[in-house]
């Protein structure tokens, strides 16, 4: 059995990115479709979302949705020097960003995102995994794919999406995948029941503790779930003997902080082990075509900042889109302009992510200072505001001199840190648990 489908958009991968670019050119009234190869409900890790991105979800008119499956989280806290811990509420941000931001389960809020793209006139299917595709520019698009019962289906485009995660469909066929040497990871995780929660208004927040090989992530989800993860070094992860969910517990006890906090836990479901080595793509746009989210790019997810920038470029795209299949002659500045707003962002993150776990970086976020509003600017980046504020910018900067000049106080320290680094960066993770899924 074949069929045949014509449309004006095309977008491979149903994940955030590629529903929220599927609503918003539906919304403006192109024919788009949409194939996801999985079936949702489908795990994903990235649970925990930024407050930038509440516009999207208003743009969408998701925001209810998101309201019903989430968590309120007012910040983020640290451990601190003292043995307690450092909150960040995002209501001192300095933009414009929002003073909050949800916890969601991926599984809930990424098939809600998909329903929703068919509530608005996308035509989305599931289990429909495309095989073949070309992009001969604007109006020249040809893809091949098989459904669940391995029938084919032909598609016709005017314009190509890749949203397909770390699958990235395009930047595999045209060979534009580059691994960063320089930040390689693993991640080991699980969900569990009464882990303890901070108090008052901030149970909701996501914590963050760090080891010598890496960093762990707390995030509170509905229904008394916590997920509790470690991202760590591959050299470190490859050392596990034994039941992986052993390893996971034995890893958590390395700091006492958070140990403290699972002393009543019990697990919920299965441990997940994944690899999350750190990439960009080296061009994230062409004639006809265009990537979003981790089909271009992922970094480390210590800033929860994968759905915020997948759905953020989710939301350009289909501007880009939109102008250019009205005016095709504005393709190629369009597309630049997207791609040097986008490589500036993810920068941002990337500065922050590569020395996250370093002495000088755990010193700082330990004992914060506010001159010249530098944290405050801080808690900006955490809110996801990395592309167009000077203000928060401004910070940033200072922020990055601030972490030159303590790194340099110490310079053996800095030392040590530059080799564990390269050490990492030079073993690569293989052999997960978990799918790579459309991001």
């Amino acid at each position: 059995m074949h069929s045949e489908v014509d449309c004006d958009v095309l977008v491979i991968g149903g994940g955030p990115g590629g529903t929220t670019a599927a609503t918003m050119l539906a919304r403006k009234g192109w024919k788009v479709l949409l194939l996801e190869k999985d079936q949702h409900p489908r795990f994903h890790i990235g649970e925990s979302l930024l407050p930038c991105n509440l516009p999207i979800f208003d743009a969408l008119g998701v925001a209810g949705k998101v309201r019903e499956l989430g968590v309120l989280k007012l910040g983020a806290d640290f451990e601190a020097s003292d043995g307690n811990y450092q909150t960040y509420h995002f209501r001192r941000a300095l933009g414009s960003s929002p003073p909050h931001a949800w916890q969601v389960r991926r599984d809930e809020f990424d098939r809600m995102l998909f329903e929703h793209a068919r509530e608005q006139g996308v035509d989305a299917r599931e289990q429909v995994k495309v095989v073949a595709a070309e992009a001969r520019g604007i109006d020249s698009i040809h893809a091949t794919a098989h459904d669940a019962e391995g029938r084919q289906v032909t598609v016709r485009a005017r314009y190509l999406v890749d949203a397909s995660g770390r699958d990235t469909f395009l930047g595999s066929k045209l060979k534009l995948k580059r691994k960063n040497p320089r930040h390689q990871s693993a991640a080991i995780f699980a969900h569990f029941h009464d882990v303890e929660l901070r108090p008052g208004e901030d149970a909701g927040n996501i914590s963050i503790y760090r080891f010598d090989h890496g960093w762990s992530w707390f995030i509170p989800l509905r229904e008394g779930i916590m997920s509790v993860g470690c991202v760590c070094s591959p050299d470190y992860l490859k050392q596990r003997k034994g039941e992986t969910g052993s390893f996971l517990m034995a890893t958590l006890a390395q700091m006492p902080e958070a140990w403290q906090r699972m002393q009543h836990a019990r697990m919920v479901g299965e441990v997940r082990v994944t690899g999350n080595y750190s990439y960009t793509c080296s061009r994230m746009a062409g004639p006809g075509w265009i990537m979003v989210g981790d089909a271009w790019a992922f970094v480390d997810p210590v800033f929860s900042s994968g759905v915020f920038l997948a759905m953020d470029g989710g939301l350009r795209a289909a501007e880009v889109i939109d102008a250019t299949l009205r005016e095709p002659v504005l393709e190629a500045v369009l597309q630049r302009s997207m791609a040097k707003r986008r490589r500036r962002g993810v920068r941002v993150f990337s500065w922050f992510i590569y020395r996250f776990n370093s002495p000088a970086m755990r010193e700082m976020f330990a004992q914060p200072r506010n001159d010249f509003r530098v944290e405050d600017g801080v808690i900006s980046m955490l809110a996801g505001d990395v592309f167009d504020s000077r203000p928060v910018m401004l910070r940033v900067y200072l922020f990055r001199l601030i972490y030159t000049f303590v790194s340099l106080m110490s310079p053996l320290r800095w030392l040590a840190d530059l080799g564990r680094r390269r050490r990492g960066s030079q073993v690569a993770f293989s052999g997960g648990t978990t799918p790579v899924d459309p991001a």
